[in-house]
């Protein structure tokens, strides 16, 4: 086998994501298929400075595609964010006969399988979070099942909207970016959408808005707001003193990041899963697995983290055309 790979060890840091087991679960087959023995370490970093590994078989992930989250577990690590503390964790890898990494997260989760790979660990990364934001690839894991689940819970607060008549402010995830924000808003027909990448904080539009379509016979006002603007309480009350309509805000929080995940989270995240085993076992090191222009590809990390990615200009002009 190509750079003698033997163990491979696996974890999922950051937030949590559904699909990330479909993953894990796809990266413990493929490999065990290649000869190739498989550690799960939990609770990410944390878990790997804290030596919490242990063996995986086909076994060990029986019965977890279908689950949210992961079973893996995960947690923010400070103390991997230090020198030491990487070179702690390839120390430890290299105890424990890991000279694999499959790390799946985020950009930060990138930045510390960049690490590893510097201190001699081979190690791949997979695209793990709701937010969409990675810029080297087109589909995170748990971004479909995230943005369903939003999907579903606006239309019913919508409902109740309509009877009341109100004006509806329903936060949705999304810190620095406005995917999920933007995908809800045009999929929930939203009257207005606030993005962090192009809101300019002028909350006398939406009132001007608001007080315009009311005139124009609707009988009620959706805003989806990214929590990245937050502070949606506050926006409701002001929002009713300015217009005299009552308007409620909805914070939908944690309940996007969990649930069974959806068909495409469950495909794309066991093929990224081979995929980032097969190149592992072949001898590739300090790689993202992507999922660009309909193919699944993979990237250099540095490559990977020095990519842009931005709200579409033709989308969100149609996301505004549509709430006319």
């Amino acid at each position: 086998m190509a750079k003698g790979i033997k163990t491979i060890g696996i974890l999922t840091s950051g937030g949590d994501a559904p699909g990330m087991n479909a993953a894990i679960r796809s990266v413990v087959r493929k490999a065990i298929s290649n000869g190739v023995k498989v550690k799960g370490i939990k609770k990410g970093y944390q878990g790997l400075l804290n030596e919490e590994i242990s063996d995986m078989d086909a076994r060990s992930v029986s019965d977890t595609i279908q689950r949210g989250g992961t079973i893996l577990g995960t947690a923010r690590c400070n103390e991997f964010k230090t020198e030491a503390g990487q070179q702690k964790g390839a120390d430890i890898c290299r105890k424990h006969g890991i000279d694999g990494l499959v790390v799946i997260g985020g950009d930060g989760s990138y930045r510390g399988a960049q690490a590893m790979s510097r201190h001699g660990i081979n190690t791949i990364g997979i695209p793990g979070t709701i937010d969409l934001d990675i810029s080297c690839t087109d589909y995170t894991i748990g971004f479909d099942t995230a943005v369903n689940t939003a999907m579903q819970a606006i239309d019913k607060v919508r409902d109740t909207s309509s009877s009341h008549e109100r004006c509806s402010i329903i936060e949705v995830m999304g810190r620095n970016a406005g995917f999920i924000a933007l995908w809800c808003g045009v999929a929930n027909g939203a009257e207005d959408i606030l993005l962090p990448e192009k809101y300019d904080y002028n909350e006398q539009n939406i009132i001007n808005n608001i007080i315009r379509n009311r005139k124009k016979g609707k009988t009620h006002h959706l805003i989806i707001n990214a929590e990245g603007i937050g502070h949606s309480t506050s926006m409701a009350k002001r929002i009713e003193a300015a217009t005299g309509i009552e308007t409620r805000a909805t914070i939908l929080g944690y309940m996007q990041r969990g649930g069974s995940p959806t068909c495409k989270d469950r495909y794309y995240a066991s093929i990224m899963g081979a995929y980032a085993a097969d190149i592992l076992c072949a001898g590739s090191s300090n790689r993202v697995v992507a999922y660009r222009h309909g193919e699944f590809v993979d990237y250099d990390i540095e490559e990977a983290l020095a990519m842009q990615k931005s709200i579409s200009e033709y989308e969100y002009e149609i996301s505004r055309m549509l709430a006319i």
